[in-house]
């Protein structure tokens, strides 16, 4: 056999002879992967004795190195919601999840996608847990899976206001405020936390998530105690879904993993639930002395008032008007007397006590004193 044939077996097993010219014209083919079997072996035999082949073939494979960028092997966080939305398009789900528990269900379901490869040095990884308390930043140690065991026991509220299972069992904490429910259960623990924490978690949330769709509407009034204050359940459940996120994100900088914020129709419902707290919140720091007090004339339920501008930019972005004086008064642009601006997953972290409230605003303008308030306020609502 002369140089410009080689051979290789064919699809009956009987060999493929090729000439030179033939084998140089699949050399593309054969950098990107696109020859049949039996040509890429014979184009792989040719290789070995051509030489100007040989280099040909070498230049081509760098060249497809860098048309091709490397890929990550995650699935993009978004891909589930549009799976989900483009088969509800085509089939309308029997019993669809309310748009209420929509982000809850989104949140634990990334959550649980990035906890599902993790071996036991990652369960293990130390988390530092951030929020503000007395206007002062505050921080507790745990693990990946301490982490866990938190949002299960804090969702156990809800989970026990809609007549499920509490996963504290027969331990009592002394107030059942989030953060003594969770220190209770890490106390009751005999060991600390690991990957078994995984299990219930993921029952609880799927439990939570099939009830509130099966009772719907009944359901609209219903609140879920917190200790210290009570939710509606539908803002319980964003309420939810908010730390889930941003406690996924303490896990995924834990082990040095990426993660991104939620949806933008879902970290709009986030936003929109601190801005409706924030005057109440305002209210109780003034009550408290930690905001500057009402130099006017108290405003009347419903009447217009001092206000400030809060624009939220980005995914999840718009504007809320924050009535300054009272919670019972009306936001109004007429008595606007600053504006603070801020992109949405810059707020909520804002909210979940990551970011100091000095650091936090990416414009302000007007009334520094009502600034400082409403920024240190939004800190305040923070919680282990």
């Amino acid at each position: 056999m002369t140089d410009e044939h080689r051979a290789a077996n064919g699809p009956d097993g009987t060999p493929l002879v090729l000439e030179h010219h033939v084998l140089k014209s699949l050399l593309g083919a054969w950098a990107l992967a696109a020859c049949a079997p039996a040509e890429a072996e014979a184009v792989e035999e040719h290789l070995g004795d051509c030489g100007p082949c040989a280099d040909e073939a070498l230049r081509l494979r760098e060249a497809v190195g860098l048309l091709h960028r490397p890929e990550s092997l995650d699935l993009d966080p978004g891909l589930r919601t549009r799976v989900l939305d483009s088969c509800l398009e085509r089939r309308p789900a029997r019993i669809p999840v309310p748009e209420w528990a929509a982000g809850y269900d989104a949140e634990t379901a990334r959550l649980d996608a990035l906890l599902q490869d993790f071996g036991d040095s990652e369960w293990h990884a130390p988390v530092r847990l951030r929020w503000y308390e007395a206007d002062e930043a505050s921080t507790r140690r745990t693990t990946v899976a301490g982490v866990i065991a938190h949002l299960l026991t804090v969702d156990g509220l809800v989970a026990v206001a809609l007549g499920l299972d509490d996963p504290l069992g027969d331990v009592t904490p002394a107030r059942p405020t989030p953060s003594d429910r969770t220190e209770a259960y890490w106390r009751a623990a005999h060991f600390p936390p690991t990957r078994s924490v995984r299990a219930p978690w993921r029952e609880q949330s799927h439990a939570l998530v099939r009830t509130v769709s099966f009772t719907g509407s009944g359901t609209g009034r219903m609140t879920v105690p917190y200790g210290d204050f009570e939710l509606p359940l539908h803002d319980a459940m964003l309420d939810r879904a908010f730390e889930c996120w941003v406690h996924a994100e303490d896990i995924a900088e834990a082990v040095d993993y990426p993660y991104d914020p939620p949806s933008g129709r879902h970290l709009h419902r986030m936003v929109d639930l601190a801005a409706r707290m924030l005057p109440s919140v305002l209210e109780h720091r003034r009550l408290h002395g930690l905001a500057a007090p009402v130099e006017r004339r108290l405003v009347a339920a419903g009447e217009p008032g001092r206000s400030l501008r809060l624009e939220i930019e980005g995914s999840g972005g718009g504007e809320w008007l924050i009535p300054l004086d009272s919670p019972a008064a009306k936001g109004s642009a007429e008595h606007e007397v600053a504006h603070v601006a801020l992109d949405g997953a810059e707020f909520c972290r804002l909210a979940a006590g990551h970011v100091a409230p000095r650091e936090a605003a990416a414009g302000q303008v007007g009334d520094r004193e009502a600034i400082r308030d409403v920024l240190f306020a939004a800190a305040s609502m923070s919680r282990m």
